[in-house]
């Protein structure tokens, strides 16, 4: 994708929003002067916060939208109540009518991930989206599906999260074969569920067409980087995405406690302060805010409803990038170089009629 990358932004979601938006693509701008923006909300408010962000204004549009999706709403009410009138659906409407390349809101997770299915549908060939996230680890970052999107899944949905998860991998990492591995409570091929070890032996057979699966990952392989993506479903996900951020806090709290507790080690944490501060920009999670909506016909991005504009502009940061490096065409390269499942009513060779 050459020339500019127009980014479609739900001004009014999350709890920082509108300054934390606003502010966030002012930041983008300086890395990305490419980068042009589209905010959905109440003009009223948006136009004043434009005026102070004055660099902005040239790259930008307002497009007003009355009605804002709160945190409380259920997705079944934010449909019924936002659709067509509010500041997440026509920030992502813009995406469906090629008005944008990528779209953005830190606001209801729920309600987002029901509206962009309903206004960009599912992509042909998948049969359910996933969130993805991408997750730092001692080797390097990986990503990690699903994070929350679909509670629960079938073999084929974890096999859909696998050429998902490699797409998105070959956009973010340029990786042209990404390892996978599936989440599962031991490597052992006899461990885990029935439709974790179907999903297995299907991948097993088909890979090395647009990624090469290495078979079951545990747990501690997700801070190991042992592979390139980790395909789960959404519930197993989400928990280990909120422990992973929680206990990046714990031990970020535990390392100022021990840096305070003397005046000795206050002194080696003045002489340490260089790699002290490259660790506390490592355990940020700032610094890898953005889960990606894969296997939509259209590319959205959910930032963490409660960051500030330096998490926003992070996901501003993989919304831009996901636009340029063509994420929507990786994904369908994925699903047509994938083999089509078998249909069951077809005979096969040992069961061809006989004459």
């Amino acid at each position: 994708m050459s020339g500019t990358i127009t980014i479609s932004v739900d001004a009014m979601g999350g709890d920082n929003a509108p300054r934390a938006p606003l502010h966030a693509a002012k930041l983008l701008l300086r890395e990305r002067p490419d980068a042009r923006f589209i905010f959905h909300g109440r003009e009223e408010v948006l136009t004043p916060l434009l005026d102070e962000f004055a660099e902005l204004r040239p790259v930008s549009e307002i497009r007003h939208s009355e009605t804002v999706i709160t945190m409380d709403d259920k997705p079944s009410q934010a449909l019924r109540k936002g659709r067509g009138t509010s500041s997440m659906w026509a920030t992502i409407q813009s995406v469906r009518d090629g008005e944008a390349a990528v779209a953005i809101s830190g606001g209801n997770t729920g309600a987002l991930m029901a509206m962009a299915t309903f206004c960009l549908r599912t992509m042909e060939g998948i049969s359910r989206p996933a969130i993805a996230a991408i997750w730092p680890t001692v080797r390097s970052d990986i990503i990690v599906l699903d994070v929350g999107a679909t509670i629960g899944a079938d073999a084929d949905q974890l096999v859909d999260f696998s050429i998902l998860g490699a797409a998105l991998a070959r956009a973010v990492f340029d990786t042209p074969s990404p390892t996978v591995g599936l989440l599962n409570v031991g490597v052992e091929e006899a461990k885990g569920n029935e439709w974790v070890k179907d999903a297995g032996k299907i991948l097993g057979e088909t890979s090395g067409v647009g990624f090469t699966y290495k078979g079951f990952v545990e747990g501690d392989d997700l801070g190991k980087g042992t592979v390139d993506v980790v395909v789960t479903e959404g519930f197993t996900g989400n928990v280990a995405l909120k422990t992973a951020e929680g206990t990046a806090r714990q031990v970020g709290t535990y390392l100022r406690d021990a840096l305070k507790s003397s005046w000795l080690s206050k002194i080696g944490a003045l002489f340490a302060s260089q790699a002290l501060a490259a660790i506390r920009s490592k355990m940020d999670p700032r610094t890898v805010n953005g889960g990606v909506f894969l296997g939509l016909n259209g590319v959205v991005i959910k930032s963490h409803g409660g960051t500030d504009e330096i998490g926003y502009k992070s996901a501003l940061g993989l919304a831009y990038d996901m636009a340029r490096n063509d994420l929507i065409e990786k994904i369908r390269d994925g699903v047509s170089r994938f083999p089509a499942p078998a249909d069951p009513a077809a005979p096969t060779s040992s069961e061809a009629p006989t004459a």
